[in-house]
């Protein structure tokens, strides 16, 4: 359930922690960018601060936790929380990127993929295990950007992760594609794991589609969307052409 959020501008200046439902196709920082144009209007202020507790890529939808004012000191307290996502990973494919940022590189055999042995794979993938983060990610190495290095076609070694995934679960196969949830850990990456499942299975996957459900006990029940939220901090401010990404992904 949404809570109710303060019409008073000065409340978000004072710290507020909101609830966003991240758009497909924005990043996180387009969603802080777009609240913290509208509360700088608001309030007529050159600076405000505004942050979130943790990146969604930009195919991914869900919950961000974005904090304000002197709220945004307590965000390092968030990022690491547990979060909970859902999805789709097709099998038979795989791509550089292991989701649908980039085109499929690599084909190969679906027919033998089965609910029975997806169940069967899945169990490694439980519990405490080390991952591999993906090249495209922002992870800096020597100071730059993974995924920056990837397009430029530079390759570099990337060192394995501790995490924990209590839950892993398939939802439905329908072939070519799985739906699952997953509950995991502060930096874990689930386009690894759409990856590594598809060579589990002796085939290739890479994740088509994600949703973040919940982070700690926030859920994405109480999550507001951009352009809702830019009308209740500032009711002027209504032009929804604004309201788009600030750049094109």
């Amino acid at each position: 359930m949404k809570k109710d959020l303060p019409k008073d501008p000065q409340e978000y200046l004072k710290g507020q922690l909101l609830l966003v439902n991240k758009p497909l196709r924005w990043t996180s920082f387009d969603v802080v960018n777009k609240l913290r144009y509208a509360l700088k209007k608001r309030l007529n202020l050159k600076k405000i601060k505004v942050g979130h507790s943790g990146t969604l890529d930009p195919l991914a939808t869900g919950l961000l936790l974005i904090a304000t004012g002197k709220f945004t000191k307590k965000l390092e307290d968030l990022t690491g929380l547990p979060k909970q996502y859902e999805g789709t990973i097709k099998f038979g494919e795989s791509t550089p990127s292991y989701d649908a940022e980039t085109e499929a590189n690599e084909t190969f055999p679906t027919t033998h993929i089965t609910e029975t042995l997806i169940e069967e794979k899945l169990v490694q993938f439980r519990g405490q295990i080390e991952q591999i983060p993906p090249m495209f990610s922002a992870i800096k190495v020597g100071g730059e950007a993974l995924y920056k290095k990837a397009r430029k076609g530079e390759m570099v070694e990337v060192k394995a992760r501790k995490l924990e995934i209590s839950k892993f679960e398939l939802i439905s196969y329908k072939a070519p594609n799985m739906d699952f949830i997953v509950d995991c850990s502060k930096g874990t990456y689930i386009r690894s794991l759409a990856n590594d499942l598809g060579k589990a299975c002796e085939s290739g996957a890479y994740l088509t589609r994600l949703k973040r459900n919940s982070i700690g006990d926030f859920h994405i029940d109480g999550a507001y969307e951009v352009e809702d939220l830019v009308k209740i901090i500032y009711p002027a401010y209504i032009n929804t052409r604004d309201l788009k990404p600030n750049k094109k992904f």
